[in-house]
């Protein structure tokens, strides 16, 4: 998850800041980016819950929900690539999709047993065996094409560009889709990917199974107490091992699902404007957060909530003197695809425990 995703410091997700960052954080909300728009994969511990809220369901987070039966993939098919190319797919036999929150995609279509390699970020349990085909998040061409794919997914946050050139100069398909940046992109995504591989109506049926299931969560929001107004939640990105400590702005992917979890993006909200900025006690005094959001594996790079509101700023704003942290699974959060509604149902979980909302 746009980071990994899709935010792949993502974001996918980042899941994930994005490629071309300049200043003197720029080395950093690369990093960050890369793993928040693809989500962060790897081998960190298992990640810490919060202990004020209540915990995420890893067996949820690490597995896929595939469509019921496995659809039969019509090709050819020619399809326009998110970087300005037109791609012809004639065979989806053996399929490379290089991010996580894209084979997330892959797998919940019912294409999973294509799939012959996946990103560092696909970290789901059924996509564990397969060999990985990055490093640090960039793409081995060698390792891509050693496995004769016949159709590579990719995001424009993918690369490096020479990597991309290599699989296409080889003649391997290769379709470029957009990254996901909001609750609204998860129908796009799930229809390009669909479309690519030749079953546009198991993207329908996906597409609509996973809005219907987003909506459901929507519905079980509370209303705010009276008087008491929406929570605002404040999304830090925090990479303890490398020093990164980052408030999410109105970029930064975060906005659409506290949003709709009936929050309100509290760095968004004190004005910034950029994906990601320095936490400094300043930038966190004027967020005022009634509750920190960070990914699990952040957390614990920290040294859990302990070592959370020891950082600069954080024990003295609402959440840190109130010790509310929610905690989401790094491969999930900023995906937003066909698991996007389990990340919004925790999301609601942990903000409002006292409801029973979410779960």
């Amino acid at each position: 998850m746009r980071f990994t995703q899709e935010f792949a410091p993502p974001g996918p997700a980042a899941p994930r800041p994005r490629r071309g960052r300049t200043g003197v954080l720029a080395t950093a909300l690369a990093l960050a980016s890369a793993v928040l728009l693809a989500g962060c994969g790897g081998t960190d511990a298992p990640a810490s819950k919060s202990a004020a809220t209540g915990a995420s369901s890893a067996a949820d987070a690490d597995r896929i929900e595939p469509l019921t039966g496995t659809a039969a993939p019509k090709l050819p098919v020619t399809v326009d690539s998110a970087d300005g190319k037109r791609t012809t797919i004639t065979s989806a036999d053996r399929i490379v999709p290089l991010t996580g929150s894209l084979s997330e995609i892959v797998f919940t279509l019912g294409l999973g047993g294509h799939v012959v390699a996946r990103d560092i970020t696909a970290t789901f349990e059924q996509a564990e065996k397969l060999p990985v085909v990055t490093r640090a998040h960039d793409v081995s061409a060698e390792s891509v094409l050693s496995l004769k794919p016949t159709v590579v997914l990719a995001d424009t946050t993918t690369g490096p560009a020479e990597a991309i050139g290599q699989i296409r100069d080889a003649g391997i398909p290769l379709v470029v889709v957009e990254p996901a940046k909001e609750l609204a992109d998860v129908g796009r995504r799930i229809d390009t990917v669909a479309a690519a591989l030749g079953i546009p109506k198991a993207g329908e049926t996906l597409k609509k199974r996973t809005q219907d299931r987003i909506d459901a969560v929507r519905e079980s929001v509370p209303a705010p107490a009276d008087g008491s107004g929406k929570p605002r939640v404040a999304f830090l990105y925090l990479r303890g091992s490398a020093s990164v400590y980052l408030l999410g702005g109105r970029d930064s992917g975060a906005s659409s699902l506290l949003e709709a979890a009936g929050a309100v993006d509290a760095g968004k909200a004190s004005g910034l404007k950029k994906d990601f900025t320095a936490i400094t006690s300043e930038a966190l005094a004027k967020a005022a957060p009634d509750a920190i959001l960070v990914m699990t594996k952040g957390l614990d790079s920290v040294g859990g909530i302990d070592g959370l509101v020891k950082i600069p700023g954080v024990a003295e704003t609402p959440a840190g003197m109130d010790r509310r942290i929610v905690s989401i699974d790094d491969g999930v959060l900023l995906n937003y695809g066909p698991r996007t509604d389990r990340v919004l149902s925790e999301l609601v979980a942990q903000l409002y425990p006292e409801s029973g909302a979410g779960k």
